[in-house]
């Protein structure tokens, strides 16, 4: 990495020496402006307004406009002269907790290298102290012709500067909010909480830029004369018609591309559709319908219940009669064995029938003598 600053930093009496360089990069794809018609580039050239005449660098200076338009020179050698003791210093003032910096505040990110042997040990020194602590350190520095203020942190075993805006550089969030008054439902928010169960954590690794792939591909297309197919994305329409209908809608097809089980080994809650202020009503219902559904199943035809065949008889009622119709012989023995003993038992009582009647006519003759 080619470092873009050259200095030290100051931790209270130790002092050292380190290179500035920057931590990020930026992959965006720059264009060039040209004339179209001829292919010419477009270059700006720098035209003082009174005398229309181009002005080289070196006659070029800084200048402050007043609020009543005055404008007052400000050269390079009066900015040197200024009282700028972070000019090749990074002055640590303290140390905080990670969690006391704003995020608002977070600006360029750079890596602090020990500039040569001597400043092995001390740059060493500082990284442990900074892990071991667990807090970042507040720091001032110059760069560019200002003082700014930075944050640094321990990145792995090297020490990162974060520059850092100042607290009166952050706007307050007056009238950004929405308007009072609104109001969110817990049936709305544990849809929102089942949205993100789904979705899962984010892997930033596998994050990319598809609109600077898809730059790319257009210009290796151009530069070999094929054509461009014009590929449109649907522009979303920015309206909320039913809040409820939309989350539910999310869920689903944050399920469908995630899985069933939503992708991360995580339960997913189960979403069921939600009435306008009728949910308990809604589920009774459903609960008195699922259980009214099976004895509709078991009520029987009334050609069954007359003992008609069906029409249409399916595979299973004839696989349920089979073992019906082995049980009937069974019946008939049954039924056959116990025929001889009603035979036997009516002659009896045929036997004694006799007997009864003439024991009754013997009563009748004494009665009447």
């Amino acid at each position: 990495m080619r470092s873009i600053w050259n200095g030290s930093v100051s931790f209270g009496l130790v002092t050292i020496p380190v290179k500035l360089m920057n931590a990020t990069e930026n992959h965006a794809i720059s264009f060039r402006q040209i004339h179209l018609s001829d292919g010419g580039r477009i270059r700006y050239r720098k035209v003082c307004e009174l005398d229309e005449e181009e002005v080289p660098a070196s006659e070029t200076v800084k200048a402050y406009e007043d609020a009543d338009g005055t404008v007052i020179p400000v050269t390079d050698e009066d900015l040197a002269s200024l009282p700028l003791p972070t000019a090749k210093t990074i002055e640590i003032e303290g140390f905080v907790p990670a969690s006391a910096i704003d995020p608002l505040q977070l600006d360029s990110a750079y890596y602090l290298s020990a500039n040569g042997v001597p400043a092995a040990k001390p740059y060493a020194l500082l990284r442990e102290a900074l892990r071991r602590s667990g807090k970042v350190a507040v720091a001032k520095y110059a760069l560019r012709g200002r003082e700014r203020l930075g944050m640094l942190r321990v990145v792995d075993d090297v020490i990162a500067m974060h520059g850092l805006l100042w607290p009166d550089e952050i706007r307050a969030p007056e009238g950004v909010a929405p308007e009072a008054g609104v109001k969110v439902r817990d049936a709305e928010l544990d849809l929102a909480d089942a949205l993100m169960n789904t979705l899962g954590d984010a892997d930033l690794d596998t994050l990319h830029d598809d609109y600077r792939e898809a730059v790319e591909e257009l210009v290796a297309a151009k530069a070999a004369g094929e054509p461009v197919a014009e590929e449109r994305a649907e522009e979303p329409e920015g309206k909320v018609i039913d809040l409820m209908a939309a989350l539910e809608s999310s869920v689903r097809a944050a399920k469908e591309s995630h899985g069933e089980a939503g992708g991360h080994g995580g339960e997913v809650a189960e979403v069921h559709p939600i009435g306008s202020g009728r949910s308990g009503s809604a589920k009774k219902t459903g609960a008195s319908s699922s259980k009214r559904a099976p004895s509709k199943k078991a009520a029987p035809k009334e050609g069954e219940a007359r003992g008609t065949p069906a029409k249409k008889a399916p595979a299973k009622k004839s696989a349920a009669e089979k073992p019906a119709a082995k049980k009937a012989p069974a019946k008939k023995a049954a039924a056959a064995k116990k025929a001889p003993a009603r035979k036997a038992a009516a002659k009896k009582t045929a036997e004694k029938k006799p007997a009864a009647k003439k024991a009754a006519r013997g009563t009748r003759g004494r009665t009447s003598a």
